[in-house]
C-alpha cells in the first residue's frame, strides 16, 4: 500500500526485520532522544535498540507479531507492531506496539496511516478487538481520530527517557 505522499506500507516478514534492524533501531534511538516513553531510558545505544529489533524480528518469525514499516525514498520512516501471541482465551484480540515515528518524518500522516495498516492486519489475522497503551498525547490524537476509544489513565505507570514519572492511557477498538 502506498499514501499519496508515496510512503509505502509493508508487513515485514523474519528475513526482512533482521535486514531492517539498524533502520528500525535507528528509528527507535531517535524516538527516545525526542522524549518518547517507549520503554527505554535514556541513553539509548543503536546496540541495545539493535537487540530489541531481534527480539521483535524472532517474534515475527514465529507468527507472535507482525512488524509494519512506512517507508519512502529515504528509507524506513515508521513502524509499529501488531502482537497476535496472547494466551489461549483472548484468541480474538491483538495488541498495537511501538507506533514509532521518525522525527524527521512526523506530520505527514504516517503514524495514522500504519494504524489503518495495523487494523487491516488484525482483521486478516482473525483480530476482532485490539488494545494499547501510549503516554503519549500527540498519538492520542491520533488514535481518537481513529476511533479508539479511552479506557482509562494510570497514574504513574512507567518512566520518560528522563526517568520523570509519566501517565499512559489505555485505549480499545473493534475491528473487523
Amino acid at each position: 500500500m502506498t499514501t499519496a505522499g508515496g510512503t509505502a506500507i509493508e508487513r515485514l516478514d523474519g528475513p526482512g526485520a533482521r535486514e531492517a534492524l539498524r533502520a528500525l533501531a535507528e528509528i527507535l534511538c531517535d524516538c527516545v532522544e525526542g522524549g518518547a516513553s517507549v520503554s527505554f531510558l535514556a541513553p539509548l545505544s543503536i546496540e541495545r535498540a539493535e537487540k530489541f529489533w531481534d527480539k521483535v524480528a524472532a517474534a515475527v518469525e514465529r507468527g507472535e507479531s507482525a512488524l509494519l514499516v512506512a517507508r519512502d525514498a529515504e528509507g524506513i520512516q515508521g513502524t509499529v507492531q501488531l502482537v497476535l501471541s496472547l494466551p489461549e482465551n483472548q484468541p480474538h484480540r491483538g495488541e498495537v506496539a511501538k507506533l514509532l515515528v521518525h522525527r524527521r518524518a512526523r506530520r505527514r500522516g504516517i503514524a495514522q496511516t500504519l494504524m489503518r495498516a495495523a487494523e487491516r492486519e488484525a482483521v486478516a489475522e482473525g483480530r476482532t478487538l485490539l488494545t494499547l497503551d501510549t503516554a503519549s498525547a500527540e498519538a492520542e490524537r491520533v488514535y481518537q481520530r481513529l476511533g479508539w476509544q479511552l479506557c482509562g489513565i494510570i497514574p504513574g505507570y512507567a518512566l520518560n527517557p528522563d526517568r520523570s514519572s509519566c501517565d499512559t492511557a489505555v485505549y480499545w477498538k473493534r475491528v473487523g
